[in-house]
């Protein structure tokens, strides 16, 4: 019987990174097509959700590859088109952004896309967890709620372009005057939080904002978010959790830090102020109340095992062989 030919769609956000990918594209669709996909592209456009609405598109058509390329936005909207879906391809991701917290995360290289695409080559894959918030809103690396976690979605998409961390830097300091603790409500799987937090981290990895010590013993594939809830908002004991965070994850240890494990969690701010933006995966998701819960190694991802921490594998066929 004569082997089916299989399908690649290369989704790309021409703007990321200072247009990267639109230089290399080329090479890219080579070295897919020399692994053995035929491979086509789409340049998403300035149009709302044209990055998801084509990885639904693709899917429906029976790719059997897509790979998102640029930043942590364009792959949250690819993977927003497929994970709903009951026939999902298999996904891949070129880095081309600011932050690249999934690409750390899975180890791919960044700012080098035919690199990032040779690590199809190694045909190593690992079934991921994601999120999903408010019922339909899907996310790979983070949930986040908090003044400071405003950052990501307040700084305009041109200048994180231009300026890349120094943009964040920038926007954290004009923010942190205001970083205030709020009483919440926090309903988990090993009970209820009742008090304050200033910032609250629902994380799937352990990189958050570029760092990959914030949730140091995060798995990509155990069906648990990391819950980090910061009770602080003084800046010496931000400043010090920050420090602790760097210095190889001591925060977690911290009398300010709740750290805890759970599959969901329902989040409501108890005063009667504004309610907490919601920041999913670096872009505005909607407002407390929310209810998030883990969908169990439910994205198969190209990734480069051989460089990922065993400590972040639950499963053991996904690790690399000695």
């Amino acid at each position: 019987m004569e082997n089916k030919i299989k399908k690649a769609r290369v989704i790309y956000n021409p703007t990321s990174g200072q247009e990267i990918i639109k230089k290399n594209i080329a090479e890219v669709l080579d070295v897919l097509e020399d692994v053995g996909y035929e491979t086509s592209a789409y340049q998403t456009t300035p149009e709302p959700l044209s990055a998801q609405l084509e990885a639904e598109r693709a899917a429906k058509a029976g790719f059997d590859l897509i790979i998102a390329a640029g930043g942590d936005g364009t792959i949250n909207e690819v993977v927003n088109g497929v994970a709903s879906l009951e026939h999902r391809p298999k996904m891949a991701f070129i880095p081309t952004g600011t932050t690249n917290d999934y690409a750390r995360a899975l180890k791919i290289p960044m700012g080098d896309p035919v690199a990032a695409a040779r690590i199809i080559e190694k045909n190593q894959t690992i079934q991921m967890d994601i999120g999903r918030a408010y019922g339909s809103k899907y996310f790979i690396n983070i949930a986040a709620a908090g003044t400071l976690s405003e950052l990501t979605f307040s700084v305009p998409s041109e200048v994180k372009s231009r300026y890349g961390y120094f943009a964040y830097v920038a926007e954290a300091v004009k923010k942190f005057p205001k970083n205030k603790t709020r009483k919440v409500r926090i309903e988990h799987d090993n009970g209820v939080y009742v008090g304050p937090v200033s910032l609250v981290f629902v994380a799937l990895t352990n990189s958050i904002g570029g760092f990959e010590s914030v949730a140091p013993d995060a798995k990509l594939d155990d069906g648990n978010f990391t819950l980090i809830l910061v009770k602080t908002a003084k800046l010496f004991d931000m400043l010090s959790l920050i420090m602790q965070a760097v210095n190889g994850g001591k925060h977690v240890n911290d009398s300010n830090i709740e750290y805890l494990k759970t599959s969901k969690l329902k989040i409501e701010v108890l005063d009667n102020k504004e309610e907490f933006k919601i920041n999913l995966d670096g872009e505005y998701g909607g407002d407390t109340p929310v209810e998030l819960e883990v969908f169990h190694n439910h994205l198969e991802f190209f990734a480069n095992i051989d460089e990922i921490n065993d400590d972040a594998l639950v499963h053991s066929e996904y690790k690399s062989e000695e």
